[in-house]
C-alpha cells in the first residue's frame, strides 16, 4: 500500500486542477471523420504492439456525458482534451465539440482544448511549410465556433515526441525515419504555434499555452564525453522547443538546419504567443557518450535507438519503475522546474503542468497513488522555491489507446473494459477526489 496518509500541502485557492486526454486515443467514431496519419500507421501490421487500432478506443464521442460526470465527481476544475483536426474537416465534425463544451460548462468544468495532438490529417505533412498555415486556418475555424465558451487554449502537444518518434525514428505516425533530417518538422510545428497564436489573438483570446514535454537530462558520469553527450541530448529534446518560444532563438548551431527565413519565423514563434508555458513531465533521462557494450540496447521510452547517434540513453537505477519501465523520480520534477526558472528568469511565463501520470495495471492502483502524491509534493516544493505554477493536469482521465503500445499500457484514473467499454474509477481516482475535496470550502 502507498504511504500517502499525510494531507497534501496547500496549493493556492485559484490553482487549476484538471485531467487530460487526446482525441485519437479516446474518441472512436472514425467513420464520421477523415483519416489521420495515425489511422494509416495503425493499419500497417507490426506498427502497434498488440495490433490494435483506435477505431473504437473508449467511444468517448458517444459516451462523453458519462465521462464528464466522472470529472464532476472527481472534483477537477478543468478538462484538457484535444480537437481532432480530421474531425473538424468533416461535415458536422465541430458539432461534437460544441456538445462536449456545453456539457463541461453545464457541469462547472473549464474546457481547455488542445488544437493538435499528433493526429495530422492524412493529406498533410509537417515537412511542408504550408502545413503551419493550414494549422492556423484550422485554429481560426475552431476558435470561431467554440470561442464564446472556451477562453483557455493549447496550440500543440509535444512537438518534440512528434518530431523524434514520428519523423526521426519512425516508431510513431507517420512512420518516417529521417533522423536529423527531421529537424524541419520541429521548425514547422513551432511556426504553426506562432501562426495559431496570431489567429487566437485575432479572436480575442488572452490565455494561450503550449504543451511541451520536458525532463532533466542527467550525465551518466562526470567524464567530459558523457557531459557533452548529455548536453547534446538536452538541446535536442528540451531546448530546441523551449528556447525559440521563450527566448526567440534556437540553441547555438541549430538555426542553420532550419528551413526558410528563420529570423522572421522566430519573431512569429516568440512574439506574444504565450500567456503560460505547459510542461508535460514523466521522467528524467540519463545520457552518456555513444559506444560501449550496451550501445545496441540503447532505448528511449522503450524504443530501441539506432546506432550511430552522438549519445546513448542509460538505465536509471535505484528507483521504482512504472509498468512502462519508466523510473519514478518526483524530485526530478522539482529540479526541472527550478532549472527552467534559473535558465529563463523573468522571461519564463507562468507554468502549467499539462501532463503528469504513469502506467500501472489494476483498479487498486496503489502505485499510481504513490506516484501522484510524490509528484504533487515535488511540484509544491518547486513553487516554494519561486516557480510560478498555475495548474496541474493528470494524464489521464481514463485508460486509452496508448499510441504504438496499443491497449497494453493503462494511464487512467478510470479503468476502461475494452470489451464492454464500462468505466470503473480506480483507487487513484478516489484518492485524488478526496484530496481535492480537502482543498474546497
Amino acid at each position: 500500500m502507498a504511504d500517502t496518509t499525510d494531507r497534501l500541502p496547500d496549493f493556492p485557492r485559484d490553482f487549476l486542477w484538471g485531467v487530460s486526454t487526446s482525441a485519437h486515443q479516446i474518441e472512436g467514431a472514425v467513420d464520421v471523420r477523415g483519416p489521420s496519419v495515425w489511422d494509416l500507421f495503425t493499419a500497417e501490421p507490426g506498427n502497434v504492439r498488440d495490433g490494435s487500432t483506435a477505431v473504437v478506443a473508449c467511444d468517448h464521442v458517444a459516451r462523453y456525458r458519462e465521462d464528464v460526470a466522472l470529472m464532476r465527481e472527481l472534483g477537477v476544475g478543468a478538462y484538457r482534451f484535444s480537437v481532432s483536426w480530421p474531425r473538424v474537416q468533416s461535415p458536422g465534425g465541430l458539432d461534437f465539440y460544441d456538445r462536449l463544451v456545453d456539457e463541461l460548462c453545464a457541469q462547472g468544468i473549464r474546457p481547455v482544448p488542445t488544437l493538435f495532438h499528433w493526429d495530422l490529417p492524412a493529406d498533410l505533412d509537417w515537412l511542408e511549410r504550408d502545413t503551419a498555415s493550414r494549422f492556423a486556418d484550422h485554429t481560426a475555424v475552431v476558435a470561431d465556433r467554440l470561442g464564446d465558451r472556451v477562453t483557455k487554449w493549447i496550440t500543440l502537444n509535444e512537438p518534440a515526441e512528434h518530431t523524434l518518434l514520428g519523423h526521426a525514428l519512425g516508431t510513431h505516425a507517420p512512420g518516417k525515419k529521417l533522423l536529423f533530417d527531421a529537424l524541419p518538422v520541429a521548425h514547422h510545428q513551432l511556426l504553426a504555434h506562432g501562426l495559431a497564436a496570431r489567429a487566437l489573438r485575432a479572436a480575442g483570446v488572452r490565455d494561450i499555452g503550449i504543451a511541451n514535454s520536458h525532463g532533466p537530462t542527467w550525465p551518466a558520469s562526470a567524464e567530459p564525453a558523457d557531459a557533452e553527450a548529455a548536453e547534446f541530448y538536452d538541446v535536442i529534446l528540451n531546448r530546441l522547443f523551449s528556447d525559440p518560444l521563450i527566448l526567440g532563438e534556437y540553441p547555438e548551431g541549430l538555426a542553420e538546419f532550419m528551413p526558410g527565413d528563420v529570423a522572421a519565423d522566430l519573431e512569429i514563434i516568440s512574439g506574444d504567443t504565450l500567456d503560460w508555458y505547459g510542461i508535460n513531465y514523466y521522467q528524467p533521462t540519463k545520457v552518456g557518450a555513444p559506444g560501449g557494450a550496451d550501445e545496441s540496447a540503447t532505448e528511449f521510452s522503450g524504443i530501441s535507438l539506432p546506432p550511430g547517434l552522438p549519445f546513448s540513453v542509460k538505465e536509471i537505477e535505484g528507483y521504482p519503475v512504472t509498468d512502462f519501465g519508466w523510473p519514478v523520480v518526483p524530485e526530478a520534477l522539482t529540479e526541472l522546474l527550478v532549472g527552467f526558472r534559473e535558465r529563463y528568469g523573468d522571461r519564463l511565463p507562468p507554468v502549467v503542468i499539462t501532463e503528469n501520470g504513469c502506467a500501472y495495471e489494476g483498479v487498486d492502483d496503489q502505485g499510481r497513488i504513490a506516484y501522484l502524491d510524490g509528484h504533487l509534493r515535488a511540484l509544491h516544493r518547486a513553487m516554494e522555491a519561486g516557480v510560478d505554477v498555475r495548474g496541474y493536469f493528470v494524464w489521464s482521465l481514463m485508460d486509452n489507446f496508448e499510441w504504438a503500445e496499443g491497449y497494453t499500457k493503462r494511464f487512467g484514473l478510470v479503468h476502461v473494459d475494452y470489451d464492454t467499454l464500462a468505466r470503473t474509477p480506480k483507487a487513484s481516482y478516489h484518492w485524488l477526489r478526496d484530496a481535492l475535496r480537502a482543498y474546497r470550502p
